[in-house]
Parts: structure tokens; sequence; C-alpha cells
């Protein structure tokens, strides 16, 4: 990577998680379809809340994640994201810089509220989300910071971004930036549903060279190319995107280019606690290693690590060092 002030940029919805433990019974009642992300509005989740178990807050939002992650592991990350001047945008705000996270966007002083995502947590560590995106669709190309893009190795947007019309202005405005100043631009496509609603536009994306480093999973792979195939699905990828990141829960994660193809296994966990954020915080290890200028296996590896601290408790944020962890392990010097 040439000279450069962050590593990652990321650029995504600024939420607030208000994440509680529920049965599928519960999930059923509700007409929520376990593992999926649905958007609700707000009278939505103020239902949803009210029926909700006794929950806790924690500062989310994929992208947030990932920028979080990223500086947890000595990377220099940064974030774009719109929050209202209210309660649960003052907690955001302080959550990503306490996690050493620069971040400028000026909150809104009128409209919708903070957004944020109630998190339904079966026994078995899956997450059922459903999100109010409030304020964080108010997001627009006044907001995106040139030279903050500009000083970026990897400008990383969030396929939930694709959602709101303005944002998509501004993802895209983004990614003309970044590439003007010669860096790169990473796309993870967030979720199955997400891919079902906007197919055409992000392979597109891919296809036309807006985004050069694609995230996703295996079941996200699969809808991108409406295929129970994966092996066929991963030939299309290759010949769609520059590189990619694909990741197998358990079985580990590829990564996929023209020329390559390299697999790293799964970082091994006593408990699966919650999964919320497990791609997320894979997307932060491996850009970490990788705007390092370390091999794509390493990056994997750096990857699977940062996943597993997340699933082995509540919440998307890390709750220990993962510098120190990734030291202890020596992915990371």
């Amino acid at each position: 990577m040439s000279s450069h002030t962050l590593d990652v940029l990321a650029i995504g919805n600024a939420i607030v998680d208000v994440i509680a433990r529920a049965d599928e019974a519960f999930l059923a009642d509700h007409g929520m379809p376990k593992g999926s992300m649905s958007l609700i509005d707000e009278a939505r989740a103020e239902q949803l809340y009210g029926a909700m178990g006794p929950g806790i807050e924690i500062s989310g939002g994929s992208a947030a994640n990932t920028a979080a992650g990223a500086a947890s592991l000595g990377a220099r990350a940064g974030f774009i994201g719109k929050v209202r001047e209210d309660g649960l945008g003052k907690t955001f705000a302080h959550d990503i810089r306490a996690a050493g996270v620069a971040y400028g966007t000026p909150a809104a002083n009128e409209g919708p509220a903070t957004a944020r995502c109630l998190i339904l947590v079966t026994p078995d560590g899956e997450r059922t989300m459903n999100t109010y995106l409030g304020a964080a669709q108010n997001l627009t190309t006044a907001d995106i910071d040139a030279a903050s893009v500009e000083s970026a190795a990897v400008t990383y947007l969030e396929g939930y971004l694709w959602d709101p019309p303005a944002a998509k202005e501004a993802f895209l405005a983004a990614a003309k930036i970044a590439h003007t100043a010669g860096r790169q631009v990473a796309l993870t496509l967030s979720d199955a549903f997400c891919v079902d609603r906007y197919r055409a536009e992000f392979l597109d994306l891919m296809r036309n060279g807006t985004v050069d480093l694609v995230f996703c999973n295996e079941g996200e792979l699969k809808s991108l190319y409406e295929t129970a195939d994966v092996d066929s699905a991963l030939v299309q990828l290759r010949r769609d995107v520059a590189s990619a990141v694909v990741t197998r829960s358990e079985r580990g994660a590829l990564f996929v280019a023209k020329d390559a193809v390299v697999s790293a296994p799964a970082h091994a966990v006593a408990q699966v606690v919650d999964t919320t954020g497990a791609g997320d915080l894979f997307a932060a290890g491996f850009l970490t290693g990788y705007t390092r200028g370390l091999d794509p296996a390493t990056s994997l590896r750096i990857g699977a690590l940062a996943a597993s601290e997340i699933i082995s408790h509540m919440g998307a944020r890390p709750e220990r060092n993962l510098l120190d962890y990734a030291r202890e392990t020596g992915l990371l010097p």
C-alpha cells in the first residue's frame, strides 16, 4: 500500500444495538425469519422493544463494528455514519471514539431518531435483527469527508447502506473519491436478504470496478448467484471482482482472486454465545493484515481470530484487546 493516514475508513449505518435472548417461538410469533435482518419502522421498533426480554445496549452497525475491530487490532481506523443529536446518538459517538476510531460526522439536529437494531439471540447463538434506520438513512454526500477517503488505504462500505437512496449516492461518491486517489474500495454484502433486494446492482458494482474487494459468507454468495452450488458461485465470483473473501463459519474462510484461491481454518472457540458481528470482525481482521501487506492466508487467520473473540460473548464489539490476542498467537508482531 502507498503512504496513507488511515488503514481502513468504514462507511455505514450508525446504529445502537439492543440485544436480548429469545426462543424460536418468539421469532415465529412475531413473524421474524430466523437469521435475517429486517428493516422496520419506528412503530414496529417500539412494539418489538416492548415485547423483548431484558436487553443490553451496545453501539453497533456493521461497518462501525469493523472499524472498532480494526482499531482494536492496532489499525488506524475511521468511520462515517449519521446519528441524531439525542441520547442514543451521544452513546454511539462516545463508544466509537472510545474504541479508538476517528469519527467526525456531524449529528443531525432534527429529523428521525438515532438508528437502533433490535437483536434476538436464540440458544444456538444465531441472531435475528430488526433494524430501524432512523437518522442513519439520512447520510448524504455532504457527510463524506473527501480528505478522509483520500487518506485511507481501503474505504469499506456496507451493503446495508444501499437501502436509503441518499446513502447510496454517498456510497458511490466515496468510491469515486477513493479510486481517484489511487485507493481501494471494499464492499460487504451484509446479508442474504440484502443481496436479494439488490442483486443486480451489487453485481454491477463488482463488474464495473466500483468495488475492488468483496466480503461475503456462503449464504450471501449463493444468493448473489441464485445457486445452491457454492463451487459454481465461486467460479463466477472470481470472474466478477478483483478479489473476495468468503467466510464459511466453522469451516474457515477463503480468499479468491482471478489467479488464486487461498484457504484458512476457523479459530477454535469454546462456546458460541452470539454470532452478532462475526462477519464484521472477520473483515476487520482481514483488512488489518491486508493493509499491512501481509499475505492472504495470514490475513484470513487474523480475521478468524477476531471473529472467534466476538462470538464468544454477547455484542458485536471486542471485549478484549485484539492486538494483544493476535500477538499471543503469533499472527501480528
